[in-house]
Parts: structure tokens; sequence; C-alpha cells
């Protein structure tokens, strides 16, 4: 009498060997696509442009990107349609140049707004550059002590650039906060001091 074939061994013999099929089939077209995209080249910044600002040919530079699937990356041999148009949005050093980053200026966003204030020597941390969140300080130099009036002045905000420190250590620090904190910040007077805040904060 014929023995009875082990159907669960093979079954799951089976089943083994349909994954590694499927793993396999997953990792030839990851490295088809690869391979396909590995030599495009496509445009990135070589210096800092801010948005409304025209962009010259010395503010792009070209970059290899392995796999831009899903971004509207700008290819290298666009290069003209780049050039002498203005940025819509401001272009840090090294990112990659994005087609909605180039047109009419959109910057800053509905119902934020762009500040400069003058930070005093000490009164931000060393280092602090675009991109930090930080949170803005603003103090009386002759503050009215009475129990009911504050006259600090406090708002969170985004560094976008930071000016060349001046002759007694102080700098000019561009922010991106809400517009209603723009306006209070900018309107007050007194010292200014800058708290850097983790992300998310």
């Amino acid at each position: 009498m014929e023995a009875p074939r082990p159907v669960g061994r093979r079954s799951g013999q089976r089943v083994a060997a349909g994954a590694l099929l499927v793993l396999a089939t997953v990792v030839t077209f990851w490295q088809v696509d690869l391979r396909r995209h590995q030599d495009q080249q496509f445009l990135a910044v070589a210096r800092p442009v801010p948005a409304g600002a025209v962009i010259s040919d010395v503010d792009l530079r070209v970059v290899r990107v392995a796999n831009p699937s899903g971004l509207a990356l700008v290819e290298a041999d666009r290069r003209d349609e780049v050039v002498g148009r203005t940025a819509a949005v401001p272009l840090s050093i090294g990112g990659l140049v994005v087609s909605t980053q180039v047109g009419p200026p959109a910057w800053p966003p509905a119902g934020q707004a762009l500040i400069a204030v003058q930070v005093g020597a000490g009164r931000a941390p060393a280092g602090i550059s675009a991109g930090t969140t930080v949170v803005i300080l603003v103090t009386a130099a002759q503050p009215d002590t009475s129990p009911d009036h504050d006259t600090r002045v406090r708002a969170v905000g985004t560094v976008v650039s930071v000016a060349g420190t001046d002759q007694v250590g102080g700098q000019v620090v561009t922010l991106l906060l809400a517009a209603q904190d723009g306006e209070a910040v900018a309107s007050a007077t007194g010292d200014v001091a800058l708290v850097q805040i983790g992300a998310g904060q």
C-alpha cells in the first residue's frame, strides 16, 4: 500500500517558493528602475536664492539622482527654462530644484509675514542658521513693573537668513512667523533675544 504524501510539507515548500519568486521579481524591478535612473542629471541650488530674485546660471549646478520617482525635479537639459526666471520661494543651497519653486513669488505664504530684527551680541545661539525654529522675545529697556502690564512680546518663528555680525557682535536675522505675531514683534521696542527650540515644540 502506497504511503500518503506529506501534503502539508509540500504546500509549505510551494508557499516558500512563491514568496521567493515575488521577492526576486521586486528586487529585479527595483534594480532595473535604479539602472534606468542612475545616469539622470537634475538641477540643484549652488547658492542661496531669495524668493522673488532672478535665478542666474551660477545659482545652479548639476547633480545625479539615483531614483527620483514621484518628484517633480527639473532635468539638467532644461536649465534654460529656469535661468532668467524668478524663484517662487527661497532656494536653499544644496536643494534640488522642483518645478513649483520657479515662477511668480509666492512668499511669504498666506497668513505669515517676514520681518528682520536686530539681535545684539550674545542674544542668540551661536551658529544659528536658516530653518531653525526660535522663540522671539522682545523686552522693553525700561519695563513697566505694574502687575497688569506685560511689556514682553513673545512669538515663535523660523529663521530665514542671518546677516553677518556687526562691529559689536550683533546680527540681523530675518524671520518667518504668523502675520499677527510679526506685527507685534516689529512694533515692539526693546532688546530682542532668540531662543532655539527643538522641532515640533
